[in-house]
C-alpha cells in the first residue's frame, strides 16, 4: 500500500469514526402527547427548543385521546415507551406500579424554573409518598356552563343547589318550535369516558360519600347516583345520546343549542365564546347533599424509566413548563399556565370564566391517588355508567362495582 493510499484510508477511517461518535452522542427525545385542538403549537415549540438546544432532536407524536393510555401502557409492557409524555394524575399510581417513571426530585432541586411554578401545583401532583414524577404543564378546575340567553328567556337564575339544578334542567328541556319533539335538553351529560367528573359533581359532594369502604354503597352514595339516573330516565333532561356521549358530543351539543347546561372547564371557554358570544357564562357546580365537589384537572409531563437520554428529556419537559413556552402551550390548549409570570400576564380567557375557576378552587378535589383510579376512569366507571343509564344496572349495583374496585 502506498503512502498516499494509507493516508486516504486513514482519513476515511477518521471520518467514519467521527460519524459514529456523532451518531452515538446524538440526543433524541421521543415525546407523546394528545391534542384535540386544531391549533397545535407543538411544531413551533419543538423548533424553538431545538434552536436553543443544539444536538437534541425532539420527535413529538400526537396520539388520539381515546386510545392514548391503552397505547401508552402497551408500549411500556413492550419496552417501546416514549422517552417522555403528557400524562394525567389519575395514571400516576399505575405508572408507578409498572415502575415506568423516572423520579424528578433531584432535577427539580437544581432547576432555576422551580420558583416559577404556581404554589401548590407540585403538592397536588406528587405521588402518595411525596416523590415527584410529574412536572405540571397546565391545569383547570371544572365548573358549570350555562346558556345565559335561555336562562333569561325563562326567568331562571344559575342553580346553586341540586334541587335548583333539577328544576332548571326540567324547565329548559322543551320543544321550542312546536313540532312535538324536544329541541333543547336541560343538561349535556357525558356518559362516555371522562364523564366521571359530571357524575362526581352530583354524587361525591354528598356528606360521607367518597371512595372509602362502604361510602358509595351508603344511602347517601346510592341516592347520589340515583339522582343522576332519574335526571335521564324520569326527567329526560339529558339528550338520548348521553350514555355514549364524549367530550366532542357534549361540547358540540351545548354550543349548538341542544343543551342548556354542561360541566367542563376553562379550556372550552374560547370555543364557547366564539360560538355563543355573551350567551354563555359559568358558575361553580351546584351544592348537592350538603357539599360541593368538582375536579381539579391536570396535565403534566413525565420522563419514562426506559428513556435513552433522561437529561435531554428533562431539558424538553422543563422547557415546556418555563415562562413564554408554557404560555404558548396553553394559549393553544386553552388551559391555564403553571408559571407565575405567564399567569400574571394572562389575557387568553374572559374574566367570568377565570372567576368561575377561582371560585371553584375551595372545593376542587382529586380522585384517589391509587392504582385503581386508572381502571375507574378508563373502564369501570364508563361501562357501569352506560349500563346504569340504559337500565341494565341499578344505582346500588353501579356504586357497588366502584366500591369493589377500590376496597375488595
Amino acid at each position: 500500500m502506498t503512502n498516499k493510499t494509507k493516508t486516504r484510508a486513514f482519513a476515511a477511517a477518521l471520518l467514519a469514526g467521527t460519524a459514529l461518535a456523532s451518531a452515538a452522542s446524538a440526543q433524541n427525545v421521543n415525546f407523546w402527547y394528545h391534542f384535540d385542538n386544531a391549533d397545535n403549537p407543538m411544531s413551533d415549540l419543538v423548533e424553538k427548543f431545538e434552536a436553543e438546544n443544539p444536538g437534541i432532536t425532539v420527535t413529538a407524536e400526537n396520539v388520539p385521546w381515546n386510545s392514548y393510555y391503552d397505547q401508552l401502557y402497551t408500549s411500556i409492557v413492550a419496552g417501546t415507551a416514549p422517552d417522555a409524555a403528557l400524562v394525567k394524575l389519575n395514571a400516576l399510581p399505575r405508572l408507578i406500579e409498572m415502575e415506568a417513571l423516572e423520579p424528578l426530585d433531584a432535577r427539580l432541586e437544581g432547576w432555576e424554573g422551580l420558583e416559577e411554578i404556581q404554589d401548590n401545583l407540585l403538592n397536588l401532583t406528587a405521588a402518595a409518598d411525596g416523590t415527584h414524577y410529574y412536572l405540571p404543564v397546565q391545569y383547570v378546575v371544572l365548573y358549570l356552563y350555562y346558556r345565559t340567553d335561555m336562562f333569561e328567556e325563562l326567568g331562571l337564575t344559575p342553580p346553586a343547589t341540586c334541587d335548583d339544578f333539577r328544576e332548571a334542567a326540567k324547565a329548559l328541556t322543551r320543544d321550542t318550535d312546536g313540532d312535538g319533539r324536544i329541541d333543547t335538553y336541560g343538561f349535556g351529560f357525558r356518559g362516555g369516558k371522562g364523564g366521571h367528573d359530571h357524575w362526581g359533581s352530583l354524587v361525591l359532594s354528598r356528606e360521607g360519600v367518597g371512595f372509602g369502604a362502604g361510602e358509595l354503597t351508603s344511602d347517601a352514595g346510592v341516592a347520589g347516583t340515583q339522582f343522576v339516573l332519574d335526571l335521564f330516565q324520569e326527567d329526560a333532561v339529558f339528550p338520548p345520546s348521553a350514555p355514549n356521549d364524549g367530550f366532542k358530543e357534549v361540547i358540540g351539543a351545548f354550543q349548538g343549542g341542544t343543551t342548556a347546561m354542561t360541566i367542563h372547564h376553562i379550556g372550552s371557554s374560547a370555543g364557547m365564546v366564539e360560538a355563543l358570544g355573551d350567551n354563555v357564562s359559568a358558575v361553580p357546580v351546584p351544592e348537592c347533599g350538603g357539599g360541593r365537589w368538582t375536579s381539579f384537572g391536570d396535565e403534566s409531563t413525565a420522563i419514562f424509566a426506559n428513556a435513552q437520554d433522561k437529561e435531554a428529556a428533562w431539558k424538553w419537559i422543563s422547557f415546556l413548563s418555563s415562562p413564554e413556552n408554557n404560555a404558548a402551550f396553553n394559549v393553544a390548549t386553552g388551559q391555564l399556565p403553571v408559571t407565575k409570570t405567564d399567569s400574571a400576564n394572562w389575557t387568553v380567557h374572559e374574566q367570568r370564566f377565570v372567576d368561575a375557576t377561582i371560585d371553584s378552587l375551595p372545593f376542587a378535589h382529586l380522585l384517589p391517588n391509587v392504582s385503581e383510579t386508572a381502571d375507574f376512569a378508563n373502564t369501570v366507571w364508563p361501562v357501569a355508567m352506560q349500563r346504569a343509564l340504559i337500565g341494565e344496572l341499578s344505582a346500588a349495583e353501579m356504586n357497588a362495582e366502584i366500591d369493589a374496585l377500590y376496597n375488595d
